[in-house]
């Protein structure tokens, strides 16, 4: 298993492109296109949120009825959300449009939109861009990186990840490109995400796969507490690595299902430390607890909370909003036994949004009931980094996760008061 410097059109078979289409920006590309050259099976989780955009429901309709998939338009700036039955119109007709020009079926074509809600798409836009899409699709890296630059709105960087293993003597790709960076809150996933990928797999396997893995990545991302009404990750399979199709949980899934985690982590990630406003990844790992359910509420509940985000930002190790956050988690513990660490990673000239490696540092600042003996000033060394990580040892079990967030900052505020003008 190896990471490689890859997105959607890293596995074979797969070509994308990205353009500027004039939805919402005047500045910047806003439409992409993931196509693969075959059908596809196709998986996909979608927002809890009980207001659905069109995309998603128009996605899930294709997702549980459709015989396979082949393409993904996206389009960046307006949500389609709150749209009623126009909105819904505007998905089929971009499927239509995508159809003709792609060479592929009306119920193979996936629809994606994130941006503003309650403004209707320009039709006459979104079916122009696709024309323009399809005829400058492409396989390679380049195509790949420029349909993750389409899909941005808040972003400040895109994000893409890849992987490569074997299996039955044959090299298997896995990419994937996301966006997300406000309205980022756990229950699904929490964003828009595509992961293609040339292995062979049942469709049902594909699909609980991709279930079971967001539980332990993009669920356990928040940056404002918001869901959003859009969010929706697809996988797409299309066989050409040439392996034995998977038809059962046997150790070719398990290398998938490993590769696929490798991918939606580094994505969820990079989409927490690209918060809106933020400076820092925030991340808390919860060890030791008694089961998986109650470390993945605990740890979400102190990534979560405003109060210690704020003190991430401000660089203040303020251990008792952790304290806090674990305590009103619903999770009953004893507050005498557990310890608190803070680590930190990176170089502080970074900013936040850009996992580095080199620097580890670590202090305990809470045991047996009380403060621990630290320094203030290393731990406020130590919060500057632009990877901060709580550790949190229960001490009661052997399970652990970890959750992802990023610090609360003036910033997000300023972004998030005039994000429609």
């Amino acid at each position: 298993m190896k990471k490689i410097d890859g997105g959607v059109t890293a596995a074979k078979g797969f070509e994308a492109a990205g353009t500027a289409a004039g939805i919402k920006y005047k500045d910047r590309k806003d439409m992409a296109v993931i196509y693969s050259r075959v059908p596809c099976k196709a998986a996909g989780v979608f927002t809890s949120n009980v207001v659905k955009a069109a995309p998603v429901l128009w996605d899930k309709n294709v997702v549980e009825h459709s015989a396979y998939a082949q393409a993904v338009v996206i389009n960046a700036g307006i949500a389609n959300a709150c749209t009623g039955a126009a909105g819904y119109d505007c998905c089929k007709k971009t499927a239509e449009r995508a159809a003709q020009r792609l060479d592929v079926s009306e119920d193979a074509v996936l629809v994606a939109s994130t941006g503003v809600i309650g403004m209707q798409i320009p039709v006459e836009k979104i079916t122009a861009g696709i024309e323009e899409l399809a005829r400058i699709k492409s396989e390679g890296r380049e195509a790949g990186r420029m349909a993750a630059e389409a899909i941005m709105t808040t972003d400040t960087v895109s994000k893409e990840a890849a992987v490569q293993f074997e299996i039955d003597g044959k090299t298997v790709t896995l990419g994937g490109m996301c966006k997300g960076s406000g309205m980022i809150h756990p229950d699904m996933c929490t964003m828009l995400g595509f992961v293609t990928t040339d292995i062979a797999i049942s469709k049902e396997l594909l699909q609980e796969a991709l279930r079971e893995d967001v539980k332990d990545t993009f669920n356990m991302v928040s940056v404002d507490g918001d869901t959003s009404t859009n969010d929706t990750l697809l996988v797409l399979a299309n066989g050409m690595a040439g392996n034995e199709e998977i038809t059962s949980k046997d150790e070719r899934y398990g290398q998938f299902v490993e590769a696929l985690h490798i991918v939606n982590e580094t994505l969820a990630k990079k989409m927490a430390g690209d918060g809106e406003g933020a400076t820092a990844l925030f991340e808390t790992r919860v060890i030791h607890a008694r089961t998986k359910e109650e470390a993945r509420i605990l740890s979400k509940s102190v990534i979560c909370s405003s109060l210690t985000k704020a003190a991430i930002f401000g660089h203040d190790a303020n251990w008792g909003r952790i304290l806090c956050a674990l305590g009103y988690s619903g999770v009953s513990f004893d507050p005498e036994n557990i310890e608190l660490f803070f680590e930190g990673e990176g170089n502080p000239s970074q900013g936040g949004g850009n996992p580095s490696q080199g620097m580890d540092r670590r202090i305990q600042i809470y045991k047996d009931g009380a403060a621990a003996d630290y320094s203030e000033e290393e731990a406020t060394q130590i919060l500057s980094l632009p990877e901060v990580r709580v550790v949190v040892d229960m001490k009661m079990g052997d399970c652990e996760a970890c959750a992802w967030g990023c610090d609360l900052t003036y910033d997000y505020v300023k972004i998030n008061a005039d994000y429609r003008s």
